[in-house]
Order: structure tokens, then sequence, then C-alpha cells
């Protein structure tokens, strides 16, 4: 404990937590975690580990190129970690058991562009490869494309050249980049290390064996890439997967669901074996971000003043106020703060924002509190053609809140295709109740029907349906044949736009309210549309691997229940 490296670890996570450095509220949470953690009785800290994969990095790693902000030259100059760079490796290298084992064995930072994350990524592959080298080291470092995954290799093969090391197998080539070392003694092979930069490629990477791996820009990288390198380090008790990444603009990607696991982790949600370092700006409860503020420049910027230049930063935010062209990247590459893709119509941070309002003026009711209260319900329907998603919806208003309740439906047999292909999260939808499994090649009608029988039972009073009856006759013909109010809804934009500019109004005025439903957060992420004249609009989804029905389901009964209304009035109109 007397170690000065733990010192700087310690009053970094201190600072943070008090206030002297400004930081967003999940970094704050991470930092501590870290305190908190140092007075468990069943962990251990080794700090003797932890320093020695400090050393070695800065004794060892120099820049190639870059200047300081003075603009001196860094090149040849030592790699000196700065106090958050410090707190990673003690939390990733420190922590163990009571038995000796590592408690860390997976790991996700996440930190914008320019705050020396490519360097960083070369030290800690070098540290990391030394400390286990009795075991026989082997760390990949993994990037969408080779020439990122070969920016962090490079560094440490420049770094081996200048050290004069003589003992390294080096190769760099078009075909491969690795170098490895091997000690022996009276002949024997007794410690060794191996690390190799590797574009993503999951088809071919299925028979790796690993100890270590550093998954570089995880935004960019399939979750089968992922998943393939930290199935390779099972046979290591000590064993790591790193995933350092920045922001990106997709927010159904694999980068930004283990973005929104690490939130969780560092706010409570129990995973002894996940790591998380979290710098981001500052959004407040519409997603909105005062990006012109130099607090929030800080915030987000561990390197904040040292290779982050403030002024610069300040004149990027300037430049992002007057050109919007330029605000998405800077929020995203400058700020960490994920983005809506280019072409969605929808900012999901205003959904999030209007379904947690609701959920706290209706005192966070589950789907039975719901079901007992006095609503008049509204479904919708959108089936698929053959193998692929289909969704069913609930409708209702209650206080002037808009109330949507959807459940998605996939056949099992083409569930684990579709989930990597196109990067939907079916069998995490599946494990929160979200969608059914369908034990058949395509989604059955009845297994729809009986989605809107089991509400119904529930007590869900469900006074009319909405569905395009061309799409799909026989489930028309099945649901009438259960004594439910049928309406045909042909998907002509005109007629959809009403429902559409309704749910837009009510996200708007915080009035919408679906549950947090993941999934249904999804599909209004992929929606893209076209302003049309008289206020139309018409919607499709982004792209070909994106799905929308579960909001498409929404706007049908939406549209039931404002033609529904529109009859009442004009009756009691007539009558009076």
């Amino acid at each position: 404990m007397q170690s000065e490296h733990f010192k700087t670890a310690k009053q970094y996570a201190e600072d943070i937590v008090k206030g002297k450095i400004p930081a967003e509220e999940h970094k704050v949470a991470g930092c501590k975690r870290f305190l908190d953690d140092l007075k468990r009785t069943d962990l251990q800290l080794n700090t003797k580990e932890a320093d020695f994969v400090i050393e070695a990095i800065q004794k060892f790693i120099v820049h190639n190129t870059g200047e300081d902000l003075s603009g001196n030259a860094l090149m040849g100059k030592p790699l000196i970690l700065l106090p958050w760079q410090v707190f990673i490796v003690y939390n990733l290298v420190g922590f163990e058991w009571k038995n000796g084992s590592k408690r860390y064995n997976e790991a996700f930072i996440y930190t914008p562009r320019k705050n020396g994350k490519t360097l960083f990524v070369a030290g800690l592959s070098w540290g990391l490869s030394l400390l286990y080298a009795k075991s026989g080291s082997q760390l990949y470092i993994v990037a969408a494309s080779s020439k990122q995954a070969g920016q962090s290799f490079n560094d440490i093969v420049y770094s081996v050249k200048d050290k004069g090391l003589k003992n390294f197998l080096i190769h760099n080539s078009i075909n491969e980049h690795s170098i490895v070392w091997q000690s022996e003694e009276n002949g024997k092979v007794v410690a060794s290390m191996r690390i190799e930069a590797l574009a993503s490629n999951p088809d071919k990477h299925d028979s790796f064996i690993c100890n270590l791996a550093i998954v570089d820009e995880l935004h960019a990288v399939p979750a089968k890439e992922y998943n393939r390198f930290k199935e390779a380090q099972k046979a290591f008790s000590n064993r790591l997967i790193v995933a350092i990444t920045t922001a990106g603009d997709n927010m159904n990607s694999f980068g930004f669901r283990r973005l929104e696991y690490a939130k969780k982790v560092v706010k409570g949600l129990k995973d002894d074996a996940f790591f998380a370092y979290l710098s981001m700006a500052e959004q407040d409860e519409n997603g909105n971000v005062d990006y012109t503020s130099p607090i929030q420049h800080e915030k987000a910027n561990p390197s904040y003043g040292v290779t982050i230049r403030p002024q610069d930063m300040l004149n990027d935010s300037l430049q992002a106020q007057n050109d919007p062209q330029q605000r998405k990247d800077f929020l995203s590459r400058s700020l960490n703060v994920y983005t809506t893709a280019m072409r969605s119509y929808f900012d999901v941070e205003k959904f999030r924002a209007s379904d947690q309002k609701c959920a706290e003026a209706l005192n966070m009711p589950d789907i039975t509190a719901l079901s007992q209260l006095p609503i008049k319900w509204y479904g919708g329907a959108d089936l698929s053609k053959l193998h692929d998603l289909t969704a069913a919806c609930l409708y209702g208003t209650y206080k002037d809140i808009d109330i949507c309740i959807t459940h998605a439906f996939f056949p099992v047999v083409m569930a684990h295709k579709k989930a990597e292909e196109d990067e939907i999260p079916l069998f995490g939808w599946s494990d929160d109740g979200l969608l059914t499994l369908c034990n058949t090649p395509t989604v059955e009608y009845s297994d729809v029907v009986d989605w809107f029988k089991s509400m119904r039972s529930m007590g869900f009073k469900v006074k009319k349906v909405a569905f395009d009856k061309k799409f799909g006759r026989e489930f028309f013909a099945l649901m009438k044949a259960e004594n439910f109010n049928m309406e045909d809804a042909p998907q002509f934009y005109y007629a959809k736009s009403e429902g559409f500019r309704r749910i837009e109004k009510k996200v708007n005025d915080g009035l919408f309210y679906y549950m947090g439903s993941e999934a249904y957060e999804y599909c209004v992420s992929n929606v893209h549309a076209i302003e049309k004249t008289d206020d139309m609009i018409q919607y499709e989804k982004i792209g070909q691997t994106m799905r929308i029905d579960l909001f498409d389901s929404s706007v049908f009964a939406c549209r039931a229940k404002l033609t529904d209304d529109e009859k009442e009035k004009a009756a009691s109109s007539w009558e009076w």
C-alpha cells in the first residue's frame, strides 16, 4: 500500500468522487466502486504486479510520433502513464481473490479520440504479456481493419527497435504482424510471449487459444468476433479481454449494448469479473449535451490539458454549433456520446426520457398493474413474410399518458443466424420477456393470436385490433374466431401518418410510456422518415438488416385508437 503508483490510482479515484476532477456520473460511480473494493475482505491488492506492469510500460514503450502542448517533439521519449491510465492498470492487475487468481477477466474502457488510447493499448499489451510470460502468454490486438490493429502493434515494434532489443522475432508484413520472445534455461523454455495484430474476421478466428486479447474500437467490431476471443481464453485462469473504444453512431451495435451493460455494472449490477472505465460528457434527462462547455470537454476527456488542447476543443465545439453537419462527429468522437444513425428520424434519448417520466408518474406499474387500469386497449400487429421478426402491440391512454405494450416473435431455427448477421439481440430480448422464440421454421399466426388471448385473459380490455388484412387473411380470420373485433388497416403512408404523428407528439411532451422495452427502442432507432405535404410523413427502415416491426405495430394500434375516439366524439355530438 506504500506504492507510489497505488497512491496515484487512489488519489485519482478520490479526486473524481469528491468532484476535484470534473467527471460524468458513470466515471464517478466507477471510481467509487474502486474505493469500496479496497475495503472488501474477500479481495486483496497485489501492488507488486500492478507496479511491474506500469514500470514495464514506462521504461520500455516510447512515442514514435507527436508533440506535447508546447510543440516539443515526443518521438523517442518514454510513455509516462497519466493518473487515469494508472488507475485502469491497478484495477486490471492489482485486484486478486484470496487464492491469488486475478479478479477481472473482462474490461470495457470507453474514452474519446486523441486521449492517448493507441499508445496505451501498446503499453498494456506489452506489460500484460511480460507479466504472464511464464504461462506462455499469447495476446491478440484485434480491430475492424488491419491498419487500425497495426497502429498499436507498430508502436511496440518501434519501441523494441528503439531499445535495441535483439532477441525478439518480428514479422511485420502484409501477411502477418507478430512479435515473439522466449527465455530458455538449460535448453528448456521457461517463459514466452507472443503479440499479434489482426483485422476482424470472426469466421477465421474460431480455433485460437490465448490468455489476453485487446479489441480496439469495439463499436466497429461484431459481437461474434468479440465472443470468439473471449471463448479462446477458457483454458486460462488468469485471462483478460479488454474492449477499448470510442462512441459510434449506431445505437443498435454490439459496442453500444456493451456500454449499456458497463453502465449498469458501475452503478451496482453484480459482476465481479467485469471492469469498466467510462469517460464521456454529461447528458441531461432528454439526452442533450452542453457541448460548448469546457467543463463538459474536461468531463469527457481524461487527458484534457495533456494530449487534448483545451482551446482546440473549444474551437471545434463552436464549429459544431455553427455547422450541424459537424455536430454528430464532435459529439461521438470528442465527447464520447453515442448518436443515432445519421438517417434515423427519432432521437431515442427522447423516448427514454419520456418513458422514465411516465414510469414515475404512474408509480412504475408492471404488466399486471396496467391490466387493472380502466383503459380501452387497441391492438396492432405486423406479421413477417417468412422467418423474420413479427410484432404485436396493445395501445391505450391513461391520464393523458399513451401506454404502448409490445411483444415480438421470431422462429428459433433462424434466431442464431440472424442475431449474428444482423446484430439483433434476440436472445437478450427473449430473456427479458420481450420476445417469444417460436419452435417452428416460421412464426405461426396462432402464436400471435395466443399472445392477444393471454393479454385479454390477464384483464386487458381489447376493444379492437388493427391489421392489414391482405398481408395475412388467415391471421385475420383466426382473430375473429377468437371474438376479437378486427379492423382492416391498409399500409398507406397517409393513413399511418396520423398514428406516427401522435406518438411523436406524445414523446416530445413526455407522455409516452413503453415500459422501457429495449426491443421497442431498437425498432424506433431504425426508423427513417420523409416529410410530405400537409404534415404527412412516409417512413421506412434505415437499412435491409434493420427492423422496425414493433414500432409499426404501435402505429397501427395508435391509429385504431384515434379512429375510434373520433367516432365516439361524432356519436356523442349526434346524440346531443
